[in-house]
């Protein structure tokens, strides 16, 4: 069990604050709170990955393809995908992979 107090956050990029809420055998859940603006770069990684919008709104770029998500919407993302996002508002999404991000795990020692 983790506390949301007690995760491991760290910063993500520019305007972004991850925090590991739960991690073990192959997955792992990581909240991050973006604000209004703030852009996850255009990247990939071998990790399978879910995307839920808790609060807020993005414009989410996966391959060719763009999305507006509101909360309570999700998206995921196959593996090795390239995918980038902006925040239209502050928000929070919670992210899910599989397997668990040991590069995430690295920067929280």
């Amino acid at each position: 069990m983790v506390k949301n107090a007690e995760g491991k956050r760290f910063s993500l990029a520019s305007g972004i604050t991850a925090n590991i809420l739960g991690h073990g055998g192959q997955l792992m859940l990581v909240e991050n709170t973006f604000s209004k603006g703030a852009i996850a770069p255009s990247h990939q990684h071998p990790h399978e990955q879910v995307c839920y919008i808790v609060e807020g709104s993005f414009e989410f770029t996966l391959e060719t393809q763009k999305y507006i998500l509101e909360k309570g919407d999700s998206l995921y993302i196959p593996s090795d995908s390239i995918h980038s996002g902006v925040a239209l508002e502050d928000s929070i999404i919670l992210d899910i992979f599989t397997p668990q991000r040991d590069d995430f795990l690295e920067k929280v020692k």
